[in-house]
């Protein structure tokens, strides 16, 4: 997507305005007057629980760049922009909306959420092409990066889901969530541009 900065300006805005929608939510629930057709999550949450999610996925991200350093595997780094940069930072709040708002098991038990968060998890990491890319098709890339890093996202989504289900966020909210990712996202571009791995504006 680096190669296509409109596309990547509408997405930014689509994250933007569930951001807008997700917050009006949130004030409404607070207000005493909650929307009955609200986000997931729309609820707040105490800062310590904002402070764990996001000590948590640098703890990850950390662990993730000591990784790859020790298998060799830097310099096989993507590319981005600046305008890629800042759709993954719109895209986490997508991301959270959709996963550990809407794609969990509230009905059925531990066990039943347990799997059904692995699960989600799994294709949440698989989603992200590191193992695959399209092109004409869908091809099938496998390689030591790949698969480290599409570890590393089914690890940070386990992360982000237990980040929601934890007893330090009484309320499920997504806002630990979205702090978590935004941190990890930031991070991650950080570090690509301390690499050189940031190419311009687009």
């Amino acid at each position: 997507m680096n190669d296509q900065p409109l596309l990547l300006l509408l997405m930014i805005g689509a994250g933007l305005y569930l951001a807008h929608l997700w917050r009006s939510d949130c004030r409404a629930a607070q207000a005493g007057r909650p929307n009955p057709q609200a986000l997931p999550g729309a609820s707040p949450a105490p800062r310590r629980a904002v402070l764990l999610a996001v000590a948590g996925a640098l703890i990850l991200l950390a662990a993730e760049t000591w990784g790859e350093i020790r298998l060799g595997l830097v310099a096989e780094q993507s590319r981005i922009t600046l305008l890629f940069g800042l759709y993954t930072l719109s895209a986490a709040i997508i991301e959270e909306v959709i996963f550990r708002g809407y794609l969990v098991f509230e009905r059925g038990g531990a066990a039943r959420r347990r799997a059904g968060i692995v699960a989600a998890s799994l294709l949440f990491a698989l989603l992200h092409p590191f193992l695959w890319q399209w092109e004409g098709g869908l091809q099938f890339t496998p390689s030591p990066k790949g698969w480290f890093s599409t570890g590393m996202i089914f690890l940070g989504s386990l992360w982000f889901y237990a980040v929601r289900f934890a007893g330090w966020n009484p309320a499920r909210s997504l806002l630990p969530c979205f702090a978590a990712h935004l941190a990890k996202n930031l991070g991650v571009v950080a570090i690509k541009a301390q690499q050189g791995f940031v190419d311009g504006w687009w």
